[in-house]
């Protein structure tokens, strides 16, 4: 194989890997819980990396149930070792990941347990459609936030709260 061919092919499985890294799943122990939705997790390498979870909103801190959702969040998986699925970054830097601590998926828990939404606007995965059935199963079911007779989603809430600034 000529000098020419071995390079392109070295920058070709190069270029593959470095475009392949962001979607590998890796492992780290959470950290920190700032809300129901953010994370924090430690990574092998000792960095800690911010983490939205992907497809739900959680209520804000100052927002009917938002502590009772960060409390949730943190008895599930604080200081315990998770699976960070990375599936893109946000605006802010945060990588968005599906989490999982053994077989438990805790963006889905969160909906499951009546202490987040799915977010539709950003919740576009074929898991989403499971998500939206357990979050009409937990409404009727009145447990979490849905025990609110008019419960307000955190983009709207978020929205009337700038708006009153």
């Amino acid at each position: 194989m000529s000098r020419l061919n071995s390079k392109i092919i070295f920058y070709i499985i190069l270029f593959v890997l470095t475009m392949a890294s962001p979607i590998l799943a890796w492992t780290g122990r959470v950290v920190g819980v700032s809300d129901g939705d953010t994370i924090k997790v430690l990574t092998e390498d000792k960095q800690i990396v911010k983490i939205r979870l992907y497809g739900i909103d959680c209520p804000e801190k100052r927002q009917a149930f938002g502590k009772r959702a960060k409390w949730f969040c943190s008895d599930l998986i604080f200081g315990r070792q998770v699976e960070v699925e990375p599936i893109a970054k946000d605006r802010w830097g945060r990588t968005v990941a599906l989490i999982y601590q053994g077989s438990l998926c805790l963006n889905e828990k969160m909906v499951a347990s009546g202490f987040a939404w799915v977010f539709p606007k950003y919740c576009k995965k074929p898991i989403c459609q499971k998500w939206y059935r357990l979050q009409k199963e937990a409404r009727k079911a009145r447990i979490g936030l849905w025990k609110d007779s008019r419960p307000i989603s955190p983009w709207v809430w978020r929205k009337k709260s700038k708006s009153r600034r």
